[in-house]
């Protein structure tokens, strides 16, 4: 099988010109208008990687295409072996952070191939640097398990002998809570910001204030979620303002003494995890909507979503893109 070559490109001879998010776009117009077969390249500039980070892959990938030549090995029919032997020799050369750096280039590489049709299997998902601090992985629920979990909590029965106002409200609120959590990947301090006002029920959608590590974004309801937060803020949040000694601007509000945001998230996590054991905190939940996500839009699209003030925080969830990887790699194939 003939392997993809990756060439040199007017990029890569000016690598260290500034290209700015305009000229991105331009560029990303002007090849996807080109009659050829996908290339690397276009494979990530579709993926929303940005022209230096895909000039940084396309450099790491040509390195160890040229390996492979050497070894008189074909890329489509390298080994995970193979390429835990290429990464292994370079351990004297580069940093572990380069090391990491290298096998994220080669994991898109063989994606790329995978999506070409030329691999079935990507032999680079269970490698992994050991030693390198990065963004815990957790058991991703998938959308249909997310919204499962929403239903069953939504038809949670209150087990008490007498069914109080203060209980059936505080539930109609967590409700509206936590499908903001599963449909938008809200973090806990989104939830605990947001206002009345940023509720747009006419156009369907709720805006989310950025913070110092997180950037504006506006985004889309479901259909049932508007008629939830409909009677939400008609009924439900009426209630619980009624008996609020001070007027408050935000959409959710706690009921009794405590006014921590925290502490009405701990007493619903508790109901949830009754009902999916699996369950290990909020995060876990936004951790499962993002890498959903990462497979349905391009990188920048699920930046925005995410409100990641960094394409890099966004691109960190890859780690919890792989089918087959619930728990630490290192335990099957360490390296460090």
């Amino acid at each position: 099988m003939a392997r993809i070559r990756l060439g040199k490109t007017k990029e890569s001879r000016t690598r260290k010109k500034t290209v700015d998010h305009d000229e991105e776009i331009k560029l990303l117009q002007k090849i996807l208008n080109e009659k050829e077969p996908p290339s690397f390249k276009i494979y990530l500039l579709q993926k929303g990687f940005s022209s230096r980070s895909t000039e940084t892959y396309e450099n790491v990938t040509r390195r160890y295409l040229k390996w492979l030549d050497d070894e008189n090995l074909e890329d489509a029919a390298a080994s995970y072996n193979d390429i835990l032997f290429y990464i292994q020799n370079k351990r004297a050369s580069i940093s572990q952070r380069s090391m990491q750096y290298e096998v994220n280039a080669l994991k898109h590489y063989y994606n790329y191939l995978k999506q070409l049709g030329m691999i079935k299997e990507n032999p680079t998902l269970n490698i992994q640097i050991k030693g390198i601090k990065r963004k815990k992985l957790y058991n991703i629920f998938s959308k249909k398990e997310l919204e499962k979990l929403f239903n069953d909590y939504r038809n949670l029965e209150i087990r008490t002998k007498r069914r109080r106002s203060g209980q059936s409200l505080a539930h109609k609120r967590n409700q509206v809570v936590l499908s903001l959590l599963v449909y938008q990947g809200l973090t806990t301090t989104d939830l605990s910001r947001l206002k009345v006002k940023d509720l747009k029920l006419r156009e369907g959608t709720i805006f989310i204030a950025g913070t110092r590590r997180s950037n504006d974004r506006t985004l889309k309801l479901e259909s049932h979620q508007i008629m939830d937060f409909m009677e939400y803020q008609l009924t439900t949040r009426t209630e619980i303002a009624s008996q609020q000694e001070e007027y408050s601007e935000l959409l959710f509000m706690t009921l009794g003494r405590g006014k921590r945001f925290s502490n009405l998230l701990t007493k619903m996590l508790k109901q949830l995890k009754e009902i999916q054991p699996k369950l290990v905190n909020v995060k876990q939940v936004r951790a499962s909507v993002i890498n959903g996500w990462l497979r349905m839009y391009n990188l920048r699209e699920v930046q925005y979503m995410a409100g990641h003030r960094y394409v890099s925080s966004t691109e960190a969830y890859y780690v919890n893109d792989l089918e087959d990887l619930q728990e630490e790699i290192e335990k099957y194939h360490p390296m460090g």
